[in-house]
C-alpha cells in the first residue's frame, strides 16, 4: 500500500528472506528440525552490505531464495538499482543493531496472533507448496518460541506501531505524508528554515535531465525551462500572505477563500533573470517587474552596475528572479539593494531553479529572513566557482547567444 501511495517515487523492496543462508547437505536431510524464525538463518553481512550499497546510490544484485531447494542460487539474482525510497521488510528486521541504524524510519506491523497464523497457513500451503500439518507443527516448535524471544522484543525500538496492518488506513497515509515531506526535504532545509525544495517528482527530474543535457537543443531547454520555471514561481507565490475572502459562486453559495496579496513586484536579476519574467506575468496579471545588473569583475568581485526599481519598492514583497543560485555574491548584493531600498527582508523571497550549497549557506547567513525557493540543490562549485554539475551558462543557452 506504502508502494501504491507513492507511485511517482523510486521504490525498491528488500526482503529479509532473500538472505537466509543456504542450507548444508546435513540441514537439509533434517530441514523439519531447521529454525528458519531465529536470528542466525539469516546471512546479516551481506544484507549489510547490500542495504550500504543501496543506500550509497550503487546498483545492486538481490539474492532469490528457493524455499523448497533451501538455496539462493537456484534462480538469478534480481538486479535493484538505486532508489528514493528503500523498503526493507522481514520477522526479524530489528534484531541487530547494525541494521537498524541503517534506517529513517523503523515500523512495527502488529498483528493478532490468529491473522499471523492463518496468514502463515495460507502462504506456506499455497507458495511454499508444504503440508499443513508440517506448517502448524513448525508454528508450535519454532515460529511461537522465536515470536516470544526475539519479535516481539524488538516492538521497542519502532518508531511507529501499526495495529491491523494494512487495513489500518489512517496509519498507511501519515506513513507516505511523512516519507513525501522528507524527499522533498534537502538537508540545508533542516539547517535553513527560510530555505524550500519544491518536491522532486519523475517529471521534474525528467525536466532537469533535459535542461542539463549538453545535447538538447535551444528549443528543448527553452521549452523545458519555462515549464521548470513557472513550477518554481507558483510555489513561490504559495509564500507570500493572503487574506480571507468570501464569494458568492454562480449556485448562490458561499464560498471561503483567500484572495491574493495585492502588493506584489518582481525584480529580476540581469540577464539570466529576465527568462523568469514570463513566468511570473503568466501567474501574477500586470506586475510591475524592476531590473538590477550585477556585473562580475575577478573571480568573486561583483560591482552594481544598474538598477530600475519600482518606486514605491518598499511597501511591496518582492520576488528576485535568478535561475541560478552559486556562490551567492550576486545574491548577496541585490538583496542588499532591496534592502537599502526599503523593503523589509522578511518581504523578499529569492526565486532560482538550482542552488549551489555555498551560496545557500552565504545568503541564509547574510539575510536569514530571506525565503529561497528552488528546484534542486546542487553537488557544489568546482576550482572556476561554476556550479556543479550545474547546467551551464544559462543566459546563453536560454537567449541563444552561446558558442553553438
Amino acid at each position: 500500500m506504502i508502494i501504491e501511495q507513492l507511485h511517482d517515487q523510486r521504490v525498491v523492496l528488500v526482503n529479509q528472506d532473500s538472505f537466509y543462508h543456504n542450507l548444508t547437505p546435513e540441514e537439509f536431510k533434517k530441514v523439519h528440525e531447521y529454525n528458519f524464525d531465529h536470528p542466525d538463518a539469516f546471512d546479516t553481512e551481506q544484507l549489510l552490505c547490500i542495504m550500504e550499497k543501496l543506500k550509497h546510490g550503487q546498483a545492486v544484485d538481490i539474492p532469490r531464495y528457493d524455499f523448497k531447494s533451501y538455496k539462493n542460487d537456484i534462480f538469478p539474482a534480481r538486479r535493484v538499482n538505486p532508489s528514493d525510497v528503500i523498503i526493507l521488510e522481514g520477522i526479524l528486521i530489528f534484531h541487530d543493531l547494525r541494521v537498524r541504524d541503517l534506517m529513517n524510519m523503523k515500523i512495527f506491523v502488529d498483528t493478532d496472533a490468529d491473522v499471523r497464523l492463518a496468514r502463515r497457513i495460507r502462504r506456506d500451503t499455497v507458495e511454499k507448496g508444504r503440508d499443513i500439518g508440517m506448517v502448524l507443527d513448525q508454528y508450535s516448535k519454532f515460529v511461537k518460541p522465536a515470536f516470544d524471544d526475539f519479535i516481539l522484543p524488538t516492538k521497542k525500538y519502532a518508531d511507529i506501531i501499526i495495529p491491523r496492518g494494512g487495513d489500518n488506513h489512517v496509519a498507511i497515509d501519515l506513513i507516505v505524508q511523512h516519507i513525501r515531506t522528507k524527499l522533498g526535504q534537502h538537508d540545508l532545509c533542516k539547517i535553513y528554515p527560510n530555505l524550500y525544495v519544491i518536491q522532486s517528482t519523475f517529471q521534474i527530474r525528467g525536466m532537469h535531465t533535459l535542461i542539463r543535457d549538453s545535447q538538447s537543443t535551444k528549443h528543448d531547454f527553452v521549452f523545458y525551462s519555462d515549464r521548470l520555471i513557472r513550477l518554481v514561481v507558483e510555489h513561490g507565490l504559495g509564500h507570500l500572505p493572503f487574506t480571507e475572502k468570501q464569494v458568492i459562486t454562480p449556485t448562490g453559495s458561499v464560498y471561503t477563500g483567500v484572495d491574493f496579496c495585492k502588493r506584489l513586484c518582481g525584480v529580476s536579476i540581469i540577464r539570466s533573470g529576465e527568462s523568469m519574467e514570463n513566468a511570473l506575468r503568466a501567474c501574477c496579471k500586470g506586475i510591475k517587474i524592476g531590473k538590477i545588473l550585477i556585473h562580475r569583475e575577478g573571480d568573486n568581485g561583483q560591482q552594481l552596475i544598474y538598477e530600475k526599481l519600482p518606486t514605491d519598492i518598499s511597501d511591496r514583497h518582492v520576488l528576485l528572479l535568478d535561475p541560478i543560485l552559486g556562490t551567492g555574491n550576486s545574491a548577496v548584493q541585490a538583496i542588499s539593494l532591496l534592502i537599502k531600498k526599503g523593503v523589509p527582508e522578511s518581504n523578499i523571497i529569492f526565486l532560482n531553479l538550482i542552488s549551489a550549497p555555498q551560496g545557500v549557506h552565504v545568503v541564509c547567513k547574510h539575510f536569514p529572513r530571506v525565503k529561497i525557493v528552488t528546484s534542486e540543490i546542487e553537488i557544489g562549485l568546482n576550482d572556476d566557482y561554476r556550479v556543479i554539475p550545474g547546467m551551464g551558462e544559462f543566459g546563453d543557452r536560454y537567449f541563444g547567444t552561446d558558442d553553438d
